[in-house]
């Protein structure tokens, strides 16, 4: 049986079209995606009243997945509401994503970067797959990526390494992962972008110190973790894998997480099991100062400046 993926935008595009697998992704998907058409009615958002941006505490830098931005017209009018709203940053989707020329216009209008990408097809071109031709595409779909970061004016792709399941053992996930991304290191080298794992419900890499031992074999100053605080919660607290990981985390997914009988990824930032004052104590203490990107269910204007404002809340904690 296939496990569980948490939230992932790996749509080819930011259409929010994009097939899934199975029916659990294809359900999670359109709970994330069709939400910009559900929020404002369901929580009476329409009826909040405008409110200046707060500037990110402590050094933070708060951005969004660009499928999370459910407001109507172009890119460009995507990153003027995120500016508007007070978020430093957005995150795009390569393979798939628009073109260079098109998010540069929207960066030089707006004031809105691009800090990185999601590799968009990690989970179906697994670096992982007993075919050697997945793992072939795999790749090149995560060269793609970087140099779209790199066109982009960001400085990482977000990675799932691979996925332990039914036909992968878990030795055999780290072998293939470990050498496929070693042909990927050279051009991200070449282009100053870094490869980041995110932990996620792929059976693998599930717990602090074999991430770390993951991402010190492939001995590279590119290569760290993406930091996914909501996905840990299944596996033990967030705020134990930070003092871990250190200075190998690079950037962070901010998601809260309920463990059952809660609501799952379905609790709201600040009321799931997520301790996030400890999870902010041991990023300062580790020396973290850096990007921190929401991947939860997203909407129009109200509903992100709900989400700036409670991240805000999370980083002031």
């Amino acid at each position: 049986m296939e496990t569980f993926r948490p939230v992932n935008f790996n749509g080819s595009s930011p259409v929010f079209l994009s097939p899934a697998r199975n029916l659990l992704m294809s359900s999670r998907r359109q709970f994330l995606m069709q939400s910009a058409a559900l929020t404002a009615g369901a929580m009476g958002l329409s009826a909040m009243p405008a409110r200046a941006a707060e500037t990110t505490p402590n050094g933070f830098k708060k951005a969004v997945k660009i499928g999370m931005v459910g407001v109507p017209g172009s890119l460009e009018d995507k990153f003027r509401v995120l500016k508007e709203l007070g978020f430093d940053g957005v995150e795009l989707n390569s393979p798939g994503g628009p073109a260079p020329d098109v998010v540069k216009a929207a960066i030089d209008a707006t004031g809105l970067p691009v800090h990185g990408v999601v590799d968009s097809t990690h989970w179906n071109d697994t670096l992982s797959d007993p075919n050697p031709e997945v793992r072939a595409k795999g790749v090149a779909d995560l060269k793609t990526a970087i140099q779209a970061s790199k066109d982009y004016g960001g400085s990482s792709v977000l990675l799932v390494p691979g996925v332990v399941k039914g036909d992968v053992t878990y030795e055999q996930c780290w072998e293939r992962s470990i050498g496929e991304i070693r042909k990927a290191l050279p051009l991200a080298e070449k282009l100053n972008i870094q490869i980041l794992m995110e932990n996620v419900w792929n059976n693998f890499l599930t717990d602090p110190k074999e991430t770390a031992r993951f991402i010190d074999e492939l001995d590279s100053e590119l290569v760290g973790a993406y930091f996914d605080v909501g996905n840990a919660v299944r596996y033990s607290p967030p705020h134990e894998w930070v003092p871990i990981l250190g200075k190998r985390i690079k950037k962070l997914d901010i998601k809260d997480y309920a463990n059952p009988p809660g609501k799952g990824f379905g609790a709201p930032l600040l009321e799931g099991d997520v301790d996030w004052p400890k999870v902010v104590d041991e990023l300062e203490k580790v020396g973290y100062v850096g990007w921190g990107t929401a991947e939860i269910a997203g909407g129009d204007k109200e509903r992100l400046t709900w989400i700036a404002d409670r991240m805000n809340k999370i980083f002031a904690s």
